[in-house]
């Protein structure tokens, strides 16, 4: 099995946090979708014979493409690819796209998900994020959704930046809980190199984050998941029982993925491919039939601690039987550098699973580059 990714490069405006590749102009927005279509035809070996079981637009901002848009891309995949009948795919959209007319028409499309840029259900806190959305379309956006019949929809929040109190964020999640989102996807705020946020804070017009309220914040959240029935499966990923992200789990599980359009990354277990982040070099190159990507061949050690970084992340965690297929012996030194991290209980062993305790979560990025080969 495999999934697809489209990057969409498009924004109505940018997000002071933001350092995704995108355009503030849709300009050539006609001449990237032909780029697409193609450079699906180009890359159509990419994943040998591997049945598509997922297809995710995310970007940018995908929900600024038209229904016709988005089954002419879907077309062309099930044309050069078998995709498996229950295939999952998922569309980001911002708040603000998704009015009646748009939903209606997306209900014409295979899109089965949804995963909505909500972030914070206060105002005051999106336009200080520069979010295009207010605070009353994101509620009304997921009911739009809803009712339609879309029931299969994530949301993102962002937790851990000034204007959020304890109270706000226990708001937040509590209203994502009422509206009955099966999925949340939440991040901590972090600052990103040359991006406004970043600017702010070097031009003292903004407070630096604050790691202690991030991680107090980390653990409200913990608190309030489990006691709504949502369980933990990544460190940013939460769902109810069987509404896993299919697509983000494939990624965190090692399995194969073809990724279209600038900025995207690919991976088919021998090697990773990025796409060129420029839209106009992007499409001139498509045209010229040339896939506009830098390869890595994956070394044992680029496979060991891509394993590791990934599988720690998640609630099925490292197996150490595994780690020894890549490598014979790999897990004794995973064992021998991981050693300091069960001492003091952020690293739990069940048999040859290694996982996160919750103290362990917060530390994920420190202890994974510890135990790197």
């Amino acid at each position: 099995m495999a999934g697809i990714y489209i990057h969409i490069p498009f924004c109505k405006q940018a997000c002071h946090y933001c350092d995704f590749h995108f355009s503030t102009s849709a300009k050539y927005k006609d001449e990237m979708v032909d780029a697409l279509v193609k450079e699906v035809s180009l890359q159509k070996g990419y994943l040998g014979n591997e049945t598509v079981e997922t297809i995710y637009f995310g970007g940018g901002t995908p929900s600024v493409l038209s229904a016709d848009e988005i089954i002419r891309i879907i077309n062309t995949i099930t044309e050069l690819h078998t995709v498996t009948a229950d295939a999952e795919i998922t569309l980001e959209a911002n708040p603000d796209d998704l009015d009646r007319q748009k939903i209606n028409a997306l209900r014409h499309t295979p899109v089965n998900r949804f995963s909505i840029g909500i972030q914070s259900f206060f105002d005051e806190d999106l336009q200080w994020m520069n979010r295009v959305h207010r605070a009353k379309e994101a509620e009304a956006s997921i009911k739009r959704a809803q009712d339609a019949g879309f029931e299969n929809i994530t949301a993102d929040l962002i937790y851990g930046y000034p204007l959020l109190t304890d109270t706000k964020w226990k708001q937040n999640l509590y209203k994502i809980f009422e509206l009955g989102i099966p999925h949340i996807s939440a991040y901590s705020m972090t600052v990103e190199p040359q991006t406004a946020l970043a600017a702010f804070i070097s031009k003292k017009k903004q407070a630096p984050m604050n790691e202690g309220q991030s991680a107090n914040q980390f653990n409200l959240m913990l608190d309030a998941m489990q006691s709504n029935g949502f369980e933990q499966y990544e460190i940013s990923n939460f769902c109810r029982p069987g509404h896993y992200s299919r697509h983000n789990s494939n990624y965190w599980r090692g399995v194969k993925y073809l990724g279209i359009g600038p900025s995207a990354h690919s991976f088919n277990g021998d090697n990773r491919q990025w796409n060129i982040a420029n839209n106009a070099k992007y499409i001139s190159s498509v045209n010229l039939n040339t896939i506009p990507a830098e390869i890595e061949i994956l070394t044992e050690t680029n496979r060991l601690n891509e394993y590791i970084m990934t599988a720690l992340r998640t609630i099925w965690g490292l197996d150490l039987d595994k780690l020894n297929s890549i490598a014979p012996g790999a897990s004794n030194e995973v064992l021998k550098a991981a050693k300091p991290y069960f001492e003091d209980g952020s690293l739990l062993q069940n048999d040859h699973i290694l996982t996160l305790s919750p103290k362990g979560k917060l530390y994920a990025d420190i202890i994974t580059s510890n135990i790197f080969f």
